[in-house]
């Protein structure tokens, strides 16, 4: 029960990330990643002060792995949030998750798994997904800039799935070892270091935004950041990286609820069917794809 309540609680969250993220029209999107890192580590920090906690017995091995958590989750955020510049709420977030075929890639490669019929039907069924997705966002129709300017989303979103994969393979290996809090504790900050940098080196703004965008920026990172991921960091220590990545699925649906409530954002016939080859991928391939799974897991 625990854990079901955990993971919901991580689901809403972070389905209110793309609302959050339209809010702040004006802000680009590396600025928004910036301020979403920093302000939830400054949190962390603050509170990690209160209840001095320390890393004693943490490794460098387990710090080798929270740096590169730390750069997958900076490039998840960097091209994700640039997709939800360019196309749909329900397309980008559809094709941001679906990171358990990648999951399962990753843990093929990395974990040596053998590779299962379940994830090469997955990634066929994933593959066609998208492509359909990105059809019916315009990205394929014609020349027009907001044509190429969807499609270039649709391909960011992938992208971030395809980070957000390897953050989360990361998580499965470091929570082994280390607890929940420490964990974020290590790789949020140096997410945030990272955002910056980029925002620094590229000349991004990080001020002159509306109240509106600042709020929105807070709430971005109290609910979907500290919320949403630590909900999702804390189920990686119990619970396959495969099936945290399916739980991720709630996320499209979560949002495109909210983008009809908030923008009246309609799915299309085509993106409806993109959406469900994408989950049938997700589903089919979540079996085998990953680590084995306990029997009462699965069921």
């Amino acid at each position: 029960m625990k854990k079901i309540l955990i993971l919901t609680i991580g689901v809403v969250s972070i389905s209110f990330s793309a609302i959050f993220i339209r809010f702040c029209p004006n802000v680009p999107a590396i600025s928004i990643a910036a301020w979403r890192m920093v302000i939830a580590s400054g949190v962390l920090i603050a509170i990690a002060v209160i209840r001095k906690v320390n890393f004693t017995g943490i490794r460098k091995r387990e710090w080798g792995i929270a740096c590169i958590g730390a750069i997958f989750l900076t490039l998840h955020f960097a091209s994700w949030i640039t997709s939800l510049k360019l196309t749909s709420v329900a397309s980008s977030v559809a094709l941001v998750t679906t990171n358990p075929i990648f999951v399962g890639i990753f843990s093929w490669i990395i974990l040596k798994e053998k590779q299962q019929k379940e994830l090469i039907i997955g990634i066929v069924l994933s593959v066609s997904g998208s492509l359909i997705l990105a059809v019916g966002d315009g990205g394929l129709s014609g020349l027009a800039i907001t044509d190429k300017q969807a499609l270039i989303g649709d391909i960011l979103a992938l992208t971030g799935a395809v980070m957000g994969s390897g953050y989360l393979i990361a998580g499965s290996i470091i929570r082994e070892k280390v607890d929940t809090f420490r964990y974020i504790l290590m790789v949020y900050p140096l997410t945030a270091v990272l955002l910056l940098i980029v925002t620094v080196v590229g000349k991004f703004p990080l001020t002159g935004f509306s109240h509106i965008a600042w709020l929105n920026l807070i709430l971005l990172a109290l609910v979907s950041q500290l919320l949403g991921h630590t909900a999702f960091n804390w189920a990686l220590k119990h619970l396959k990286a495969s099936m945290v990545a399916v739980t991720i699925l709630g996320e499209p649906i979560g949002a495109a609820i909210l983008a009809f409530l908030f923008f009246r954002e309609t799915i299309s016939l085509s993106q409806t069917i993109g959406m469900a080859l994408i989950f049938a991928a997700i589903l089919i391939s979540a079996r085998k794809g990953g680590k084995s799974l306990p029997k009462e897991i699965v069921t």
